[in-house]
């Protein structure tokens, strides 16, 4: 089967793009010969019969007692304690029932054949490089609506606990394939104390970036610095403003991977000054060839440099390696103008660790333990020891557990309101093992804005032209 989606939906003010990637992605040939549906009580594919109990309030999908719940999870940036703590919650909630958390850092290696074989987990994280495409498993998957329309554990329906448009990515047509546990928010980061100190203001535009970086250069110290295998976060970085700058028109174009995308004036704006700052000697030079955690640690901890941009996973990630005082904030990328398109708010945030519950599975059992997990409880004990936020409401509170830097995601999320957008292409396609050269050449100075261009559209021209790659439509 090679079909698409194309409902078009009607939204496109929350999650920009997240929307219509998923609901027009292709669907391709399932791992499993045969498909079954999922649900209490229905036939396995090896003949056997779903264990069911009886629903009721505390046990919405009817999950049978004394029941080992099978749950693969990647063990990633956010490990999977955050899991077994909802483990614990699910066997004091049904005596005599359990969990075992399996960690994965390969899903798609250690489920492909599980899969095949019509025995997957119950609950699975696909999440990490090696995850399963959703193109391949898409039929194979329940429809989590329900478990958005139960009650979490504090009695509210999940779906009225949950910040806007976080379903979306994960939507397919009417199905909701899989929840996207975690928010992530990108931004700037920066040391709110460092900038106190010296009197510095976070920049808003490339303009005051600049000016920011003339003012560091005086005291020795550099506005920007990057390691080898992240080099590509200041791609990340120059879409994030382009689209601010421009609006949708600019996403589009290179979501749909349009000749000359590359060239928008937005994106040209961008990467003219980000070329500015390279050739002023803003950015801390061998950044090519250092490690990218050792990098981030000339940043966080012997701060050399003021800026890094970079998802929120940052603060967790380094945990170990930031100075004492270092009061970590984090801005949204910086727009060309004063008034950009989007608003001067407009943030890229998006939900990830898509969680799914396979149709072959004890489908009750992994969609209870998928509720509890996006319990205030649950959700909570996630914001307070991965200072990040999930995607339910209300769980961090006004002093963030003590982290600037939580404080500053859930501030950044409110000032945006609607005028949060994401973006697929670079991941759809994968793009980046490509693309990470022309970057790390660009920020030592070796590459010129149109080698940048030029190299970055071929890519993107010899993925449009190859007829044996499935496109994703966005419109």
């Amino acid at each position: 089967m090679n079909a698409k989606l194309t409902t078009t939906p009607d939204r496109r003010t929350v999650l920009r793009g997240g929307i219509i990637t998923a609901a027009s992605l292709p669907l391709g040939v399932t791992l499993a010969s045969c498909a079954t549906g999922g649900g209490g009580d229905e036939e396995t594919t090896d003949g056997g019969e779903e264990p069911g109990g009886e629903t009721s309030a505390d046990n919405p999908f009817g999950m049978a007692e004394n029941t080992t719940v099978d749950a693969v999870i990647f063990d990633g940036g956010y490990g999977v304690d955050y899991v077994e703590f909802a483990a614990d919650i699910l066997a004091e909630t049904h005596e005599g029932s359990s969990v075992e958390v399996s960690p994965s850092t390969q899903i798609a290696t250690e489920l492909q054949p599980r899969f095949v074989g019509g025995n997957p987990p119950d609950l699975v994280d696909n999440s990490g490089a090696g995850s399963i495409g959703f193109n391949a498993i898409l039929d194979q998957l329940e429809d989590l609506n329900d478990v958005i329309d139960a009650p979490n554990l504090e009695g509210t329906t999940i779906r009225d606990t949950l910040y806007d448009g976080v379903l979306a990515p994960s939507t397919y047509g009417d199905k909701l394939a899989a929840i996207n546990y975690v928010l992530t928010v990108y931004g700037v980061w920066y040391s709110s104390s460092l900038f106190e100190e010296n009197g510095w203001t976070p920049p808003t535009t490339w303009d005051e970036a600049l000016e920011l970086g003339a003012a560091a250069k005086e005291q020795d110290l550099y506005l920007f610095g990057w390691g080898t295998e992240a080099a590509t976060y200041y791609q990340t970085l120059a879409i994030e403003s382009a689209i601010k700058e421009g609006g949708d028109e600019v996403r589009l174009a290179l979501e749909n991977l349009e000749a000359d995308c590359w060239s928008q004036d937005a994106i040209q704006g961008v990467f003219a000054a980000m070329k500015e700052a390279v050739d002023a000697g803003y950015f801390k030079p061998g950044g090519s060839g250092t490690q990218f955690t050792a990098a981030q640690a000339q940043w966080s901890n012997t701060q050399e440099f003021l800026l890094y941009p970079s998802g929120s996973w940052i603060e967790n990630e380094m945990r170990d390696q930031t100075t004492e005082g270092f009061e970590m904030k984090g801005i949204s990328s910086m727009s060309l103008t004063s008034s950009p398109a989007l608003g001067a708010d407009a943030l890229h945030s998006t939900a990830g660790e898509p969680f799914i519950v396979p149709s072959d599975g004890n489908t009750a059992a992994g969609k209870e333990l998928l509720r509890i997990m996006l319990s205030k409880e649950s959700a909570e004990n996630f914001a307070a020891t991965k200072l990040a936020p999930t995607i339910v409401r209300d769980t961090v509170p006004a002093d963030g557990f003590g982290s600037t830097a939580l404080v500053s995601q859930t501030d950044l999320l409110s000032a945006a309101g609607e005028s949060i957008f994401t973006f697929n292409f670079v991941n759809t396609y994968g793009m980046n093992p490509e693309q990470l050269p022309i970057w790390n050449s660009f920020l030592d100075g070796s590459k010129s804005v149109a080698d940048l261009t030029s190299e970055l559209q071929a890519i993107t021209d010899r993925i449009r032209e190859d007829d044996t790659i499935d496109k994703v439509e966005v419109s």
